[in-house]
């Protein structure tokens, strides 16, 4: 290996030493050796690759692919998870995180990955490389004397304590109504759900004696803090906030994030909570003319041929003109074009820009108005009347 040569290589369980000396160090925590040993079991057990960018057999970079999967207009879609992006001082502004995104998407290309998704340390950096903001939450803060009111409910709330299994039912009827939610595996609830959303569990059952909502919540130093707060209709909202408002002898303020497109406000007596809007991941499409073909457009009365342009600078096979032939149906496919003929008529966009209109965040009309996108008005209007308006969420981390 030459001098100074970059190699990407995959990390295994031998480097995990290394590799966790980095993590400590890049995002400043201390593992003690027990809970170093619980993380190595959790990196063993869930559906992942590491890849690690060594220069003069040195580790300098690492990023890991975590294998998982998303709902989009309700289908599952298998997505590549980034995480642990990290570089030692000593190393960074070499291009190094560069490489390993590349690198990743090529192999989530290969692995059948069609789309991506990332917690940014900055926005801007990611965006260069494609992702882009597709969701974000609301984050409530509320003082007891202004929850909701208490009222009567026809089913029962009780406590939980059995398997996360019952709660993936309900967890999962609630989240494949959103674009961008987890599709929570046994695993992820055992590592993942557990270690960051601690404390009470408490389910609530309706007249019929099914289970249509839950909450996982902590008391701690006169703070409600609600970690989950799942509910299949809004009778299961209701009596969950009513659970809620029980806690107000003990607590000062709950504390909650919710969808962007949450309306508990206009529901109090006095709205004048503290509300932040918070933007909180990215996402981009990996190998487009794959994610086309999985996507659900909006069924229509007659077929729908558009031509559209794709700029993609770090994933060289998204980029080009297509034929985007989306059938009366609702199923799409994208046909590359050797010549693009009418120019005038071509909605031009960045493969970032093309996901979030796709997964909903923004319509084909607002990326217009911003710049983003670039075309005839006409032909966009027809491209935004097949997308499924859905709200983006992502209740989870990583």
């Amino acid at each position: 290996m030459n001098k100074n040569e970059v190699v990407i290589k995959q990390l295994e369980k031998e480097q995990f030493d290394e590799s966790m000396a980095l993590s400590q160090f890049a995002f400043q925590y201390k593992r003690t050796a027990e809970e170093l040993e619980h993380t190595k079991k959790q990196l063993e057990a869930e559906p992942a690759v590491r890849w690690a960018a060594y220069i003069d057999d040195q580790l300098a970079a690492q990023a890991t692919v975590l294998e998982l999967e998303t709902y989009i207009n309700g289908k599952r879609f298998a997505m590549g998870g980034i995480a642990g992006v990290a570089t030692w001082p000593e190393y960074r502004r070499q291009g190094l995180v560069a490489k390993l995104l590349v690198h990743s998407l090529m192999e989530m290309k290969e692995k059948g990955q069609s789309i991506s998704f990332l917690h940014p340390f900055a926005f801007g950096f990611y965006r260069k490389f494609g992702w882009e903001t597709y969701t974000e939450h609301k984050a409530y803060t509320i003082k007891v004397e202004l929850l909701p009111t208490r009222n009567t409910y026809v089913g029962r709330v009780e406590k939980y304590t059995g398997s996360y299994d019952f709660l993936d039912a309900i967890y999962e009827a609630y989240a494949s109504h959103y674009n961008g939610s987890l599709v929570r595996s046994e695993l992820w609830w055992k590592y993942r759900i557990s270690k960051r959303k601690p404390g009470q569990i408490a389910v609530y059952y309706d007249k019929q004696n099914q289970a249509i909502g839950y909450i996982i919540y902590e008391v701690k130093d006169m703070v409600l803090r609600v970690h989950e707060l799942i509910y299949l209709n809004e009778e299961a909202k209701a009596a969950l906030w009513s659970f809620i408002g029980q806690h107000d002898s003990m607590i000062n303020e709950v504390t909650i994030t919710a969808p962007s497109d949450d309306l508990l406000p206009f529901s109090l007596t006095n709205p004048r909570i503290k509300q932040e809007i918070i933007p909180y991941f990215m996402a981009r499409i990996v190998d487009v003319e794959a994610f086309v073909k999985h996507y659900e457009f909006l069924s229509s009365t007659e077929e729908d041929r558009l031509q559209i342009e794709i700029k993609d600078e770090h994933a060289e096979w998204n980029s080009g003109c297509y034929l985007l032939r989306i059938e009366a149906s609702g199923n799409a496919s994208l046909q590359r074009l050797d010549n693009m003929g009418d120019s005038s008529a071509t909605i031009k966009m960045d493969i970032g820009s093309l996901t979030c209109m796709l997964l909903g965040y923004l319509r084909p009309l607002q990326f217009a108005q911003l710049a983003r996108i670039d075309g005839d008005t006409h032909a966009i209007k027809r491209l935004q009347d097949r997308i499924p308006e859905r709200t983006t969420y992502l209740p989870d981390f990583f």
